[in-house]
């Protein structure tokens, strides 16, 4: 399916809520380090549930690592973004990348991308985000229906 890819995630319950997402959607969560908690917290596990153990979670030092070993198509999902998500054709195993909750990807990363591949999710022009849990929900919901929920048990 898709590769959900969070850079320096800092929030634990929010990477919990996004572990049991990947875990229910059938994604691979990738992290990249350095991470803003221990997977062992316990506010981790109380968001995640026994998800964590579900969850193909693979973690990497750099975000070039990851992408070495995941040579797929990446969408960067940022309130800098071109492209409204729902505009996209998304395949499968492409990558979402998400960064961080205080500062979201740096602009090197962003820079890195073509334009056509920074994508936002629309809202209220005085807002400044959304979070990231409800973010990858979103974005990763609509990949998943464009692709007519494929592996769900409907």
């Amino acid at each position: 399916m898709f590769h959900i890819v969070l850079y320096q995630p800092e929030i634990a319950p929010n990477c919990g809520n996004i572990m049991r997402l990947a875990a229910n959607m059938g994604c691979t969560l990738h992290l990249i380090h350095p991470l803003g908690f221990d997977l062992e917290e316990k506010k981790l596990r109380r968001a995640g549930l026994d998800y964590k153990d579900w969850a193909e979670i693979k973690q990497y030092q750099n975000l070039e690592q990851c992408l070495a070993e995941n040579p797929y198509r990446v969408f960067a999902c940022t309130t800098k973004g071109q492209s409204i998500y729902a505009d996209i054709d998304f395949q499968p195993k492409d990558i979402l990348l998400f960064g961080p909750e205080t500062r979201g990807l740096p602009l090197e990363v962003l820079n890195s991308l073509p334009g056509e591949q920074l994508i936002k999710i629309p809202m209220q022009a005085q807002s400044r985000s959304i979070n990231l849990a409800n973010s990858v929900s979103i974005i990763a919901y609509e990949a998943w229906r464009q692709q007519g929920f494929a592996g769900a048990g409907i």
